[in-house]
């Protein structure tokens, strides 16, 4: 019998970099709150150590980088320090303004869904909550490997 995780999805909603614009993503963790997600909300300009670190104390299952200045283009690297860490399980999505042409690097590097402007309420938390229970399978995945 495989053990299933009940426990609300965590996710940890956050700005990297220099941009300190907050509002869309103190909306956005409203909304993920609202929906019965456990939600860690971070101030701006948060250095990716800081973020890989808060992932893996926190527990975290999607992180979710907000973008209106091109922080967005450091998510490769942070993506790489996930990995480094460990947390590959963890899925990231990133909302903001992110030209067309730059989607591509984000999505090789792992990223899992962009948000643009116009996203609405429910397809973001219906994505996110997916999102969750995928790192979570996984993470019981890993778990039941190792016992």
């Amino acid at each position: 019998m495989t053990e299933v995780d009940t426990s609300p999805v965590r996710v940890l909603v956050t700005k990297i970099g220099l941009d300190g614009h907050d509002r869309g993503s103190r909306l956005v963790a409203a909304y993920l709150r609202d929906a019965g997600m456990e939600v860690i909300y971070t101030p701006p300009w948060q250095t990716i150590a800081g973020v890989v670190k808060l992932a893996t104390e926190e527990d975290i299952d999607v992180i979710g980088i907000s973008s209106l200045a091109t922080d967005h283009l450091i998510v490769p690297k942070m993506m790489g320090a996930l990995r480094e860490a460990g947390l590959d399980r963890v899925r990231v999505v990133v909302g903001g303004i992110v030209p067309d042409e730059e989607k591509p690097a984000l999505v090789s590097a792992g990223v899992s869904r962009i948000f643009g402007p116009g996203s609405s309420r429910d397809e973001i938390v219906e994505a996110v909550a997916s999102l969750g229970k995928q790192s979570r399978a996984e993470r019981m995945d890993e778990f039941s490997e190792v016992i």
